[in-house]
């Protein structure tokens, strides 16, 4: 990393400062800039201005209460954030959870995925002066937001899922807006197309930008659509399901040259490929239990109903809020595919109702270190454009 030292002796060259108040960074994120005139010469991301200890905090909490903790890292997507966690402490347990929570799982990161592409689409088509996207797509995030709303009680951070399954289970609403959404959504994406992908602005300003090949996207370790922009078929979905993926068929977009069109597209292809997965979902979910207790009643909170008629079920309720669970010892690693890529969970347990270590893989932390390659031998006005096609989140970045 260069430091401002080193522009003593290079006096044609200057830094710049983007962030870390800056609404183009998305976030607290400093960019210190090294400028040949207004060319890109070194992008050194600076990141740590919203540590918030998020893993240190969740090994002084029951594993129940830490899941809240992770919807809070990126708050953009905390339904696909609670999977990855509690699929993390279901396997440390040995624990599965019903087929039917499995596609209520599947439906609500799906629609996370959506609504965080809407977020990033609006914000990024902002940034290169495309106002009137922010206001179409935030519209159709709301009726996301309202249909998460119906089955968790929260738009952004849900902390829904249980070890085992949900924390209750859906009703008809459920159903009823899912298939309202499926309805009209195709056509809003049209929209969203209609505004930009052949717009000449746009196209000028995306197209052979921020160009990563297929080899340093792998050496970066990037995933999700920076990844997949350049040509790399890779998704955890694919790669290694989990909750019941394997039983749907959707396909991977890929792009060609790694550009900032490239991620673009890939992102607006993947809203369309999440509506499939939801539609054969929505269809197909079984009847049944939502939670497993009856296989694990030492790991899984009992159902409502089960706890307010019955005294093992009290004693059971009592015994999980008070004491938590405790897991035996041991220690496993579950990655799932969120909006921006791989996110991975690490957790030890000592045998204990806290986990001994929980350190997270975040997708976006990766996926900035990129940024100084994509970024060379551009202008100013570029670096916009590149650091938004990323999409990170800095909640998650520093955690």
């Amino acid at each position: 990393m260069f430091e401002y030292k080193d522009f003593l002796i290079e006096t044609d060259k200057f830094a710049l400062n983007i962030g870390p108040s800056h609404p183009a960074t998305h976030g607290v994120l400093r960019v210190l800039v090294q400028l040949d005139g207004e060319t890109v010469i070194n992008a050194e991301p600076i990141i740590g201005y919203l540590h918030t200890g998020m893993e240190k905090f969740a090994e002084f909490r029951t594993y129940h209460q830490a899941e809240t903790i992770t919807d809070r890292m990126d708050y953009v997507s905390g339904a696909s954030n609670n999977l990855g966690y509690i699929l993390a402490v279901e396997k440390l347990c040995g624990v599965k959870a019903p087929k039917r929570a499995e596609y209520v799982r599947v439906i609500l990161a799906e629609f996370t995925r959506i609504s965080s592409h809407l977020v990033w689409l609006a914000t990024h088509a902002v940034d290169l002066g495309a106002l009137t996207e922010f206001l179409y797509c935030f519209r159709e995030r709301e009726l996301i937001l309202d249909i998460i709303e119906t089955v968790t009680g929260a738009r952004m951070t849900p902390s829904f899922y249980r070890v085992g399954g949900l924390a209750m289970d859906v009703h008809k609403d459920f159903f009823d807006k899912t298939r309202s959404f499926i309805k009209i959504f195709p056509d809003k994406i049209a929209e969203y197309e209609a505004l930009l992908t052949k717009n000449k602005i746009w196209l000028e300003r995306t197209k052979n930008l921020g160009i990563i090949s297929a080899e340093d996207a792998i050496n970066f370790a990037l995933t999700g659509p920076s990844l997949r922009g350049s040509g790399i078929k890779y998704d955890v979905r694919k790669a290694n399901p989990y909750s019941r993926y394997e039983d749907f068929d959707f396909e991977i977009p890929t792009g060609e040259t790694g550009d900032v069109y490239d991620r673009y597209l890939v992102r607006m292809e993947e809203m369309r490929q999440s509506l499939k997965i939801i539609s054969q979902a929505i269809e197909n979910v079984p009847e049944g239990e939502y939670l497993s207790y009856d296989e694990y009643p030492e790991y899984v909170i009992p159902p409502k109903k089960r706890a307010l008629t019955t005294m093992e079920g009290m004693i059971s309720l009592f015994k999980y809020g008070m004491e938590g669970i405790k897991p035996p010892k041991g220690e496993v690693y579950v990655s799932i595919e969120n909006p921006r890529g791989e996110l991975g969970f690490y957790m030890v347990s000592d045998g204990s109702a806290f986990p001994y270590r929980m350190r997270v893989r975040p997708p976006s932390f990766c996926n900035i270190s990129a940024l100084n390659k994509m970024a060379k031998g551009y202008l100013v006005a570029d670096l916009i454009a590149i650091m938004g096609s990323v999409d990170i989140l800095l909640g998650e970045v520093d955690r």
